[in-house]
């Protein structure tokens, strides 16, 4: 018969258990001491408990409890009885009792920690926080997000397997496969030169479970990228894989809509969504509405094009612009009239290291005329369109960029959009703006290797009445791809694939790739859609990316459990490190100092 530890959790006892006597088990996460009575706030992944030792009540439990600090992890048993008049804490579940010990063990000591557990450090180093993360992920903070995103997970689950998905488990030792990223390759120790990749998604093989009957899939899938990280990306992630059969783009986002909607409002029912249905925009509009394929909807801000406005305004950035397919945008930043120059040459900076060749800035002064170096170039008739199409006003600043790419105008105007919303704290951040990009040019042109190339995965489908003029015209057919996005993070992306193996390989063709090819790299799934492959598409949400925006964080590390560094590096178990020269034998490989090959 095994030792019991506890007869309840530290965040379950309340005041309908006074007189009841309990035992609890867990760890110290703050002692106080007041002469012949201790106080311990007695923690565990449940809650918070009070526990109270009396020198004059219980003496041997009171010595027991002497050397404790915290993060010991000890044992109490005693009274469950009401705090003292005055001294009910209501922030804690608990907060109305507290618990009476007249026994105290200690379980096992503990050293001091590197970093305090029981509160937060701000500034406190990344580094030593993923070194010695065991103790980090005790951290109340984190170990909250860890049970949203668990809470997220099941509630995921359940509601996709409500609506008669099933749960396929895909290999995580695959074929080495063009997916956009680097694969992470695994030797074959019985087959001496070969290697297997760890999959970037599941992507064909989810697409085998639609032609192999199976309707409805969905997965928790781990996926690997060998990439450089940023703030929402890992070189390995999680992601909701789902495939399903018989349908077309408004079927899965319909089906995905009402999925993410229900999950939302049960794992956080005090976060409002801003829109339902979610708004769906063109990936046109997108881009010339708000700079970005993930628009962040939570404020307005919005792009205006003053292609009209400036056309005849002798201005070369702006002639230059126009004279092709370019563009003149601009938004209003509302009372910020009065930049100072070193706020001005840090938008400017922005507006450069997202692609503008410069930035161009006006303020708005009280008598309606313009101010900036732009103003002198302007008469009234076209100041006074500029101020109608902004909707300027005294006291704003009207900041637009110019550029021959209209892309690339709207990209780099978008992510001062963002800067603005920013510094003028005009997204709520407790509301959940979901969107939908629908549909995405098929194709972009890669200069550097001269060919075609999927602006998404190479199976998506061209809309149908596009098919035909997939060859002429390549950079003007859109295909059926929806994107998900999220408070202007991309959640999830999607398509609706091709089903037929000519059309495929139409597409393949297109991007460079050869008959052999084709046939090396995919040639499972160009064979099975001679097989009676149904219409079919899917899409991944990202599970890491969705519970940070859940949790209001801005970097995925934080709702992961044992994340990467920048570098890639995971600082507690010392990975990637070198293996021993028999394991290099046995795979087959060996090691090339690359300083030495390059003297």
């Amino acid at each position: 018969m095994g030792q019991a530890f506890r007869s309840h959790t530290c965040g379950e006892l309340r005041a309908s258990h006074v007189g009841e006597r309990v035992m609890l088990s867990g760890w110290v996460h703050r002692r106080r001491d007041h002469g012949h009575l201790a106080f311990f706030d007695l923690r565990d992944r449940y809650g918070i408990t009070q526990v109270v030792t009396n020198a004059h009540e219980a003496a041997e439990a009171h010595v027991a409890a002497e050397p404790v600090r915290n993060e010991w992890v000890v044992q109490v048993e005693g009274a469950v009885r009401h705090r003292p008049p005055g001294t009910i804490n209501a922030e804690l579940a608990t907060g109305e009792i507290e618990v009476a010990v007249d026994a105290f063990t200690v379980l096992n000591a503990s050293k001091v920690p590197p970093f305090y557990v029981n509160e937060e450090q701000p500034g406190l180093d990344e580094s030593l926080r993923l070194t010695y993360r065991y103790l980090d992920l005790r951290r109340p903070p984190l170990q909250g997000r860890m049970l949203l995103r668990a809470h997220l997970a099941s509630a995921v689950r359940r509601r996709l397997e409500a609506a008669a998905f099933v749960e396929v488990e895909t290999p995580t030792l695959i074929r080495s496969t063009p997916e956009g990223a680097r694969d992470f390759v695994v030797p074959s120790r019985v087959q001496p030169g070969k290697f297997y990749a760890l999959p970037q998604s599941p992507q064909q093989l989810k697409q085998l479970l639609m032609v192999a009957g199976y309707d409805r899939y969905y997965q928790l899938a781990r996926a690997y990228r060998d990439e450089d990280l940023r703030g929402d990306r890992q070189l390995e992630h999680t992601q909701i894989d789902i495939e399903m059969s018989f349908v077309a783009a408004e079927d899965v986002m319909a089906t995905v809509e009402e999925m993410v909607t229900a999950v939302s409002r049960e794992v956080l029912p005090d976060r409002p969504i801003m829109q339902t249905p979610f708004p769906r925009l063109t990936y046109e509009e997108a881009m010339s509405r708000y700079g970005s394929d993930k628009p962040d909807l939570r404020f307005g801000m919005e792009l205006v094009d003053l292609g009209e406005a400036v056309g005849d305004v002798d201005f070369r950035i702006f002639s230059e612009a126009l004279a092709g397919d370019g563009a003149v945008y601009a938004i209003r930043a509302p009372g910020c009239g009065n930049y100072s120059r070193r706020q001005l040459d840090e938008l400017i900076d922005l507006a450069q290291r997202h692609g503008a060749k410069g930035l161009i800035h006006v303020s708005v002064q009280a008598d309606g005329s313009l101010h900036g170096p732009l103003a002198k170039f302007l008469s009234l008739t076209q100041t006074q369109e500029i101020l109608e199409a902004t909707a300027g006003e005294a006291g704003d600043l009207l900041l637009a960029v110019a550029d021959p790419d209209r892309l690339v105008a709207a990209g780099a105007l978008g992510r001062l959009r963002l800067e603005m919303g920013q510094r003028l704290d005009l997204r709520d951040a407790s509301t959940l703006a979901y969107v939908w990009v629908y549909p995405f040019p098929m194709f972009k042109w890669d200069g550097d290797l001269g060919r075609w190339d999927a602006t998404h995965n190479p199976f998506s489908a061209p809309l149908w009445d596009e098919e035909a003029a997939m060859e002429a015209d390549p950079g003007a057919v859109h295909a059926q791809q929806y994107d998900l996005a999220l408070n202007g993070w991309e959640l999830g992306g999607g398509s609706i694939r091709i089903h037929r193996r000519d059309l495929l390989e139409r597409a393949f063709a297109l991007m460079g790739h050869s008959v052999d090819g084709m046939r090396d790299q995919f040639g499972a799934l160009l064979d099975s859609l001679e097989y009676g492959a149904p219409p079919h598409g899917g899409i991944a949400i990202g599970l890491d990316r969705w519970s940070a925006l859940l949790a209001d964080q801005d970097n995925i590390r934080e709702v992961m459990a044992f994340p990467k560094t920048q570098s890639g590096s995971d600082l507690m178990m010392g990975a990637p490190s070198p293996i021993t020269p028999e394991q290099l034998a046995e795979l087959s490989l060996r090691v090339v100092d690359q300083d030495r090959e390059r003297s």
